[in-house]
């Protein structure tokens, strides 16, 4: 869809969408600053009207801005929420016209030809736009004109509507920077006593190309409908989810498997076509009574192959109380995780199963993912802080842990044994059993972490031994140098 001759554009322009998005649930009367960390400085992001008011604007350091207002309340920007709340808006300005675009990071561009009569004219859209938004909380500058460009610039920098073929004389006198212009070419023009729109249009077009490049007469011509501008409506996101009615009602486990395996294949094609896999499925079934009760798959990893899924779902339907029957049955992949296409070579067969995945994803049904735990190797030499845990489902094996030396299968909190000098003792009793050592390799000296507050290590440096018992235990045994004590913290297999 182009605008020009013959459109006519409504631009939408938030100037406070962040702030305004955290004020509307959270209430503050005092002057309120978002705050982005920019080249290690929290600079503002957004500002409420009280705030602009006491001087603060946007990029202002906040160390600067609570010198200005020592009342100040930040709160870190996020602006992910942000495009989400601007994508919730644009559904929203649907019910004005089909075609819906954004316009930055806080505004939206509509294309309303042919459809402001279904509101009692311009005006009368226009003042219900306002009145929608303001019971919302937002603040809102609206722009209504021929083309694209001309509407941003009157929701930016003028007001009203620009009639319908006075789109020139409606940007005669706004500022150059109306146009969608970089800072760098306003201040040229500035520099050169074009200050406004008609400046612009009065001065020869060549000169102005050599110096400032196409970019200023290209926008110049699309805010005056001389070119065309693509106004593109946002896409839906895409959605993951089927039902399926029966003519009569069922009850047995094997018919709701049926019923689940036909919404599975398309399901699984569907997400095929969009790259992902499912890490969440939600099942519900709608009982003749009108109650309805879900089952919930978490998969330990993202998955989109439809005979693999399908038995994972028979221990949660056994479970589910049919009453009078089922009359219809939903399935929706409420979590979805980017799953590229894998080349399949001589060596990987063609739809092997990660039979690791879903074994993590059965036991995970019983006693929940979050219990199936891995180990992962850590970036330290200490012994106790060597490894991290993680649950399986949300984490990837990593690489073996590199250590020169080796180290215990069994690790435990140090437990002191009797011993004195820095060589191993020849005999030592450990949980009430005596000891004679045939052998001990070592030392191996570890020093704390200095950087890292930890207890157990107050004692300053170690050395451990590796050392061979004539009963056959392999222990692990360290030294402490500057508080004389041996202790056990290991055990070899």
């Amino acid at each position: 869809m182009f605008d020009g001759i013959g459109k006519r554009v409504v631009c939408m322009w938030f100037p406070r969408l962040a702030s305004d998005r955290v004020l509307r649930t959270r209430p503050i009367e005092a002057p309120f600053v978002l705050t982005l960390r920019q080249s290690n400085t929290e600079r503002i992001h957004c500002l409420n009207a009280r705030a602009e008011a006491l001087g603060l604007h946007r990029a202002m350091s906040l160390a600067d801005a609570r010198a200005f207002c020592p009342d100040l309340v930040s709160r870190p920007a996020e602006p992910g929420r942000d495009a989400r709340f601007l994508l919730a808006l644009g559904r929203w300005a649907r019910r004005y016209c089909p075609w819906v675009g954004r316009e930055g990071a806080d505004g939206l561009v509509l294309d309303v030809t042919g459809s402001t009569h279904l509101w009692g004219g311009e005006e009368a859209m226009l003042e219900d736009m306002r009145a929608r938004i303001a019971r919302a909380g937002l603040e809102l500058r609206l722009g209504l004109a021929d083309t694209r460009g001309a509407a941003w610039a009157l929701a930016h920098f003028g007001t009203g509507i620009a009639p319908v073929g006075q789109t020139r004389r409606a940007l005669a006198p706004l500022p150059v920077a109306a146009l969608r212009l970089d800072e760098a070419i306003c201040t040229g023009l500035q520099r050169l006593g074009l200050r406004t729109v008609a400046d612009l249009c009065t001065t020869p077009r060549a000169p102005l190309a050599r110096r400032f490049g196409p970019a200023l007469l290209a926008r110049l011509d699309q805010a005056l409908g001389d070119v065309a501008e693509a106004i593109s409506p946002e896409a839906d996101p895409p959605h993951f989810g089927l039902r399926l009615t029966f003519p009569d009602p069922i009850g047995l486990v094997s018919d709701v498997m049926a019923a689940t395996a036909r919404l599975l294949e398309p399901l699984c094609a569907r997400l095929k076509a969009q790259g992902v896999g499912a890490r969440r499925l939600e099942l519900t079934l709608r009982r003749v009574d009108q109650g309805s009760q879900q089952v919930e798959l978490r998969l330990a990893a993202a998955m989109r192959d439809a005979a693999r899924i399908l038995p994972l779902f028979e221990r949660g339907v056994a479970e589910v109380d049919a009453g009078f029957g089922i009359d219809q049955i939903r399935l929706e992949a409420t979590l979805v995780e980017p799953l590229p296409a894998e080349q399949i070579g001589a060596i990987q067969a063609r739809g092997a199963p990660d039979r690791l995945a879903d074994l993590i994803t059965r036991i995970g049904t019983r006693i929940g993912l979050e219990n199936v735990q891995r180990y992962l190797p850590a970036d330290s030499h200490i012994p106790e802080r060597s490894f991290l845990i993680a649950p399986a489902a949300y984490s990837t094996p990593e690489g073996g842990w590199c250590s020169p030396r080796p180290r215990p299968l069994r690790l435990f909190p140090p437990e002191a044994i009797a011993g004195s000098g820095p060589q191993p003792p020849e005999r030592f009793r450990w949980r009430r059993m005596s000891f004679a050592t045939a052998r001990a390799t070592g030392p191996e000296r570890i020093a704390p972490e200095w950087w890292l507050e930890d207890d157990n290590w107050r004692s300053g440096m170690r050395d451990y031994w590796r050392v061979e018992t004539r009963q056959g235990r392999r222990l692990w045994l360290f030294y402490t140098p500057q508080d004389p004590g041996w202790f056990v913290q290991g055990e070899f297999a």
